[in-house]
């Protein structure tokens, strides 16, 4: 097998890198989350608080959809079609873990999402911060599994084509034309 994706690039000419970035950008919204609950039930509601919300609403909207489009839609596809046939059974068992979890992402994500939308449309209450370290262990738990057994499985198995175009898909995805090749 080869090593693909070898540089800390995080562009859709290296996919996986992307993938790997954007972990890194869930986490840093996540303890921002827990941040806004504590100042909130410490201070009450103010401005920049309504700002912060409304910014973490707009990431998990955008990115944190995305990302877990690229990989539920693109990345495990890919994956278990070009895995070695010895390895299949764990890496469907892994996809279906992986899977669920997105499950239950964003069923939490959809509970925090309604309190940080009425503390940014100006209301007086927001998230729990138990809700919120429930939240972003959620995401750490996850974020590790996926960091240390998928991400270096797709940087494995999948060959130079199938990584192009997972990067194409995400960049569709975003909105972003890449350059004709």
């Amino acid at each position: 097998m080869h090593e693909l994706f070898p540089g800390p690039t995080a562009d859709f000419d290296h996919p996986i890198d992307l993938l790997d970035h954007c972990h890194a950008r869930i986490l840093r919204n996540c303890r921002l989350i827990e941040r806004i609950a504590a100042r909130l039930q410490s201070h009450g509601p103010d401005n920049e608080l309504r700002e912060a919300a409304h910014q973490v609403v707009r990431f998990f909207d955008t990115a944190g959809e995305a990302h877990h489009r690229d990989e539920d839609e693109d990345l495990f596809p890919a994956l278990l079609q070009m895995v070695p046939t010895e390895e299949l059974g764990d890496t469907r068992a892994l996809v279906e873990r992986l899977l669920a979890d997105h499950a239950q992402l964003e069923s939490a994500w959809h509970e925090m999402r309604h309190w940080l939308r009425l503390l940014a449309a100006g209301g007086d209450s927001g998230p729990d911060p138990q809700l919120a370290l429930e939240l972003t262990a959620l995401y750490a738990r996850h974020i590790a599994l996926e960091e240390a057994q998928l991400l270096p499985l797709a940087r494995r198995v999948l060959e130079p084509k199938v990584a192009e175009q997972l990067g194409l898909s995400m960049a569709q995805r975003r909105g972003v034309k890449q350059p004709a090749r």
